[in-house]
């Protein structure tokens, strides 16, 4: 019988601790939860853990180069940090936006700093809500001067280097060279599944406009003007999915079969929450 209790102990103890951290976009955050996020969709992602504290929020500053140690350093100390305080062997990192061109360092780039190898090996999966993997035109057009830096800089920011990064071009320099995932380079080492947002709805007698906040969907319909017809109203679809593996687009999980604008998939609209925290377990 003590042998038999003896080995149910080991058994217990090898079971893996499974958690998530939800990694933000661009800018400099120090109160992600409620700033960037917000409690709802927060609170929904950890309904899919069977241990509630196993939940990571990241609070980074993404307005620099994704290699920075404020950046990609900042992530990996955090995730560190988050793996052995909470015994973590089963890792889901949910990114959102230019938080997935982060991630996708540290995954591409194992030797550059000793933390990588021991977060990769916990990951089971990213989860890459509108990555801006091939970047976005309207960095382009913020570096440019134009009327986007002032119009964009609630969601993008300004002149940062974070903005300069998603500039189309540098975007291709990084994944021609530096980074794994997109066509003809090397596969990345874990699952890199992008959730892609295809339109944006804006008109005022629509209640979908209004999730995330209506001013938001308006300022994103009029950028959309500006990408390609498939998009999210900052980032198109082509650079969503450019990186990784198609996860699903939108309406296809959505419910109601709604449309995510680039605001609304870092909030709790259309079941979002619902589709992240039943993905957790899987």
């Amino acid at each position: 019988m003590m042998l038999l209790g003896v080995l149910a102990l080991a058994s217990a103890g090898a079971q893996a601790a499974t958690g998530v951290a939800l990694v933000h976009g661009t800018g400099k955050q120090t109160d992600a939860y409620n700033s960037y996020w917000q409690s709802d969709i927060v609170e929904g992602v950890r309904k899919g853990l069977t241990d509630p504290n196993n939940l990571l929020v990241v609070n980074c500053d993404f307005d620099q180069y994704m290699w920075d140690d404020r950046a990609a350093g900042c992530l990996a100390g955090q995730l560190t940090h988050f793996i052995q305080a909470r015994n973590i062997d089963r890792l889901t990192v949910i990114t959102h936006s230019n938080g997935g061109n982060v991630m996708r360092w540290i995954l591409s780039n194992p030797t550059y700093d000793a933390r990588y190898p021991d977060i990769i090996r916990r990951i089971v999966k990213v989860d890459a809500i509108a990555p801006s993997s091939a970047g976005t035109p309207l960095a382009d057009a913020v570096i440019a001067g134009n009327v986007f830096e002032s119009s964009l800089g609630w969601l993008l920011g300004y002149k940062t280097d974070a903005v300069r990064q998603q500039q189309v071009g540098w975007m291709a320099t990084y994944n021609q060279y530096y980074l794994l995932g997109t066509s003809g380079r090397p596969a990345l080492p874990v699952a890199f599944r992008d959730a892609v947002g295809t339109d944006v709805v804006s008109a005022v007698w629509s209640s979908q406009a209004y999730c995330g906040g209506y001013p938001q969907s308006v300022g994103l319909e009029i950028t959309q003007n500006w990408l390609d017809s498939c998009s999210d109203g900052f980032i198109e679809c082509s650079s969503a999915q450019a990186a990784g593996t198609l996860w699903f687009k939108d309406s296809a999980r959505t419910s109601g079969g709604q449309v995510l604008n680039h605001n609304q998939s870092r909030r709790a609209c259309f079941g979002l929450p619902s589709i992240l925290a039943n993905d957790i377990q899987g």
